[in-house]
């Protein structure tokens, strides 16, 4: 068969590529045309269009055109799972829903930059997504520093941060708070990098030194540990159902809510509210 979309491919439009040739159509041909010529030529060609608006294979309220390939031909894979939150919170610039997101945006970005041959870059993103993929498979809960030499260094490295003593935190780290605290209230987004800017900070620097003033997590983590806490908060003080809770903490739905406070809480939702009661 024959698939069409826009020219120019980063995330999604070479995600579903991928996904199309690994599970679904593995003789498929991929077509990248400018947008405005997407349906004429799927029609001319008898190819099934995607990625594009008012076609089937394309955005649903929050999730992806990759999200929609697994609903409709079935794939059942935790590994794809994974990835399809990862795609997803890279396409649409939500960092904090998962961590590897803003890596891959930034690799395919890099290369978007110097690769004009559209070919050439679905070519790489299959290498790509395939490393992707066998990580969500076999190794998505293995940590670089699981090794002894690595864990060998850590400590080393936390025990020559204890001889230095206590520092003052930098200032950016009040503000920051603040720019946080001002997300979780509003139910805004905010990437690493929009902090990064917003700071006038490198966002390498700021990714490196972020966990030393905010208990010692990543920028994602902190950001789920805040709503996860707001999220308590409304299950005390209000009368709102799991899937209001979910969208007033900035989850994208009721079923990431609900996966994000067990790992959180070691309760469901549902189970945490009843203990409450019981309170």
């Amino acid at each position: 068969m024959k698939w069409i979309t826009r020219a120019r491919p980063k995330i999604d439009r070479i995600a579903c590529p991928w996904l199309i040739k690994r599970f679904i159509d593995p003789e498929g041909e991929i077509i990248y045309v400018p947008y405005e010529e997407v349906l004429a030529k799927a029609a001319e060609l008898d190819a099934i269009p995607f990625d594009i608006p008012n076609v089937e294979y394309t955005h649903y309220e929050n999730q992806c055109t990759f999200d929609y390939f697994l609903k409709k031909h079935q794939l059942k894979d935790a590994a794809l799972n994974r990835l399809a939150s990862i795609i997803r919170a890279a396409d649409t610039d939500r960092h904090d829903f998962a961590p590897q997101s803003a890596g891959l945006e930034a690799i395919f970005s890099g290369l978007r930059h110097d690769i004009a041959d559209d070919q050439q870059l679905l070519a790489l993103g299959m290498v790509i997504y395939d490393g992707l993929y066998n990580w969500a498979k076999y190794l998505h809960k293995q940590k670089h520093t699981d090794g002894p030499v690595e864990q060998r260094l850590i400590e080393v490295y936390h025990q020559y941060l204890k001889t230095k003593g206590d520092k003052k935190p930098p200032s950016w780290t009040k503000e920051l708070k603040e720019m946080i605290q001002d997300q979780i209230d509003t139910n805004m987004s905010l990437s690493l990098q929009q902090a990064s800017e917003e700071l006038e900070i490198n966002p390498a620097y700021l990714s490196r030194e972020f966990s030393k003033y905010f208990e010692n997590m990543s920028f994602g983590d902190y950001i789920r540990k805040m709503r996860i806490e707001k999220a308590i908060n409304l299950m005390g003080t209000t009368t709102h159902s799991f899937t209001e809770i979910a969208y007033l903490t900035g989850f994208s739905d009721q079923g990431h809510f609900s996966r994000i406070f067990k790992q959180h809480t070691g309760q469901s939702p549902s189970e945490y509210k009843k203990s409450l009661a019981k309170k």
